[in-house]
């Protein structure tokens, strides 16, 4: 592959070289969450801040740990995931939103991934569509517990990833709304807990790689509580979502050694 760095050390769209990082990385889509994570950590430091990758390092009980942003999407985030691991991460946690599909799933409630709907484009240049997008277990079962060092409402499950934020609003008004109504019918008839846009690739990329990769998701509101009328409260502070991965973190590192 071209050096499109012209030897500068540090990979070309996250600006991150060897030394910069640690091993545990939390990978939250906006790049104003990263400062807030970051405060998350001992001593923390901006190391990068190139396009939409912004990238913190600290410590967590004596461990580098490092926050990078991913931006919206499988492809920004599959980037992300392939040059950390370049600079020396093994195992990512995402933390993000997404849409609650399941009555029960509401807003303010976390979503665990154990899998994701490979609905979106960049996993399939990594894997045939019938390999699985699947959470790792250390970190699937580290969110867990740290969730319930939390006490908070959480859900264990399927989600569901797509290109398009507005082909899943408003699925209607677009030319292809036969196939997106069929299917959203066909992921709720599978229990799928919420919909998102980046555990797939995430998930299929670190299989790739032989990285660990898990996603806790903050529920911002539930489409389908609002199709029928039920109440859909929203919310959108993502600290039980950061306290959660941070939580988990500390249960790897303790793991791990």
């Amino acid at each position: 592959m071209v050096d499109y760095t012209e030897g500068s050390g540090k990979q070309y769209h996250t600006g991150v070289g060897p030394g910069d990082i640690g091993k545990y990385v939390i990978l939250p889509g906006d790049p104003k969450r990263c400062e807030r994570i970051a405060a998350h950590f001992d001593n923390p430091k901006l190391v990068a801040d190139v396009r939409e990758y912004v990238t913190y390092t600290g410590t967590l009980d004596g461990v580098k740990v490092s926050v990078t942003s991913t931006g919206i999407g499988g492809p920004s985030a599959a980037i992300a995931i392939e040059e950390l691991s370049k600079s020396g991460a093994d195992t990512f946690l995402r933390v993000g939103t997404c849409g609650g599909m399941q009555e029960d799933v509401c807003g303010g409630d976390i979503v665990i991934a154990t899998g994701a709907v490979r609905m979106e484009g960049t996993s399939r240049e990594y894997a045939p569509i019938e390999y699985p997008a699947v959470a790792n277990t250390d970190v699937l079962f580290a969110m867990i517990e740290g969730a319930k060092e939390l006490n908070a409402k959480y859900h264990v499950g399927v989600v569901q990833c797509k290109d398009s934020f507005f082909g899943q609003h408003e699925p209607e008004v677009m030319p292809v709304s036969y196939q997106l109504e069929n299917k959203w019918e066909a992921w709720l008839r599978m229990g799928c807990l919420a919909s998102e846009m980046e555990s797939a690739a995430l998930f299929i990329a670190g299989g790739f790689l032989r990285v660990r990769v898990g996603s806790v998701l903050l529920v911002v509101a539930n489409q389908e509580r609002a199709k029928k009328g039920l109440p859909n409260a929203q919310a959108h502070d993502t600290e039980l979502a950061i306290s959660t991965a941070v939580e988990a973190i500390r249960l790897l590192i303790k793991q791990d050694k």
